[in-house]
């Protein structure tokens, strides 16, 4: 084996371990904006969680965000206008990037 296989190697696993991150971020994300716009709709405990585990599944249906944009919008109505919810998407990807690389173990 060549040092260039190696370093291909070490490419590969490294685009396949963000790729991973990003996807368990923006569930996390998800589910997060779920929790908050469940409080935006009086949502609590269960229902409150079983409503983020809706928006978590509806990131599904299409590529991107516009899917959960539409799902949180649609049902939120006027108790949140687009900036609201897409600038609370920003904030809770940054979050859940965040505590995600809390949560890594150390090598």
């Amino acid at each position: 084996m060549t040092t260039f296989d190696d370093r291909e190697r070490g490419f590969e696993n490294k685009f396949a371990h963000d790729e991973e991150m990003q996807f368990r971020a923006v569930a996390r994300r998800n589910r997060l904006l779920g929790l908050w716009a469940a409080g935006l709709l009086g949502k609590t405990g269960d229902a409150a969680d079983a409503y983020a585990h809706e928006v978590v599944k509806s990131d599904f249906a299409e590529s991107g965000d516009h899917d959960v944009y539409r799902k949180v919008a649609g049902d939120l109505g006027d108790k949140a206008t687009e900036t609201q919810i897409r600038t609370k998407m920003v904030e809770l990807l940054a979050l859940a990037k965040s505590q995600l690389m809390t949560e890594l173990p150390k090598e």
